[in-house]
């Protein structure tokens, strides 16, 4: 990005602190709050637990020990064993113009990328081109630079089909 539109400052400050928020400040002070809410008005009122969890310290150590690898596992599953990670990929590219612009340009890349081996393997052989494949590559090229009128961010909905 060459520069910072003055009216996204704000903007962007905003989403820097709820990163900053949301993913450090709020991720640790809910681990601790959970484990001193629990452990002080669950386990401590309750004299079997207590024979498991002598004091909060091994509370906190026996919690920790077993919740991160269950975590990690859960996460692990989050993004390779189930459709979430999917379904929020999709989502994201299809509301990110920046991301489907990507999808867009790399399709178009793609599609000229192709035809133009195809061109060159006929070249190689000594072929001639017929009418159809010069004016499928004309309606390639036109397509493609409409699409290089069309390559705003905020004109995301042209395709080259």
């Amino acid at each position: 990005m060459t520069g910072v539109n003055s009216n996204s400052k704000g903007f962007r400050t905003w989403f820097y602190f709820r990163t900053g928020w949301s993913v450090y400040f709020a991720f640790i002070f809910s681990a601790v709050n959970t484990l001193v809410v629990t452990y002080y008005l669950a386990i401590d009122k309750i004299p079997t637990l207590q024979q498991i969890f002598p004091t909060f310290t091994h509370y906190v150590i026996i919690t920790v020990t077993i919740g991160i690898p269950f975590l990690v596992f859960a996460g692990y599953v989050h993004f390779k064993r189930s459709a979430g990670f999917k379904s929020e990929a999709d989502v994201s590219i299809e509301t990110n113009p920046h991301s489907r612009r990507n999808l867009l340009n790399t399709e178009v890349i793609i599609a000229a990328y192709m035809y133009s081996n195809e061109l060159m393997m006929k070249m190689l052989k000594d072929e001639k081109l017929t009418k159809d494949e010069i004016e499928r590559h004309e309606k390639l090229q036109y397509k493609i630079k409409e699409h290089f009128k069309h390559k705003t961010i905020t004109d995301s909905n042209y395709d080259i089909e």
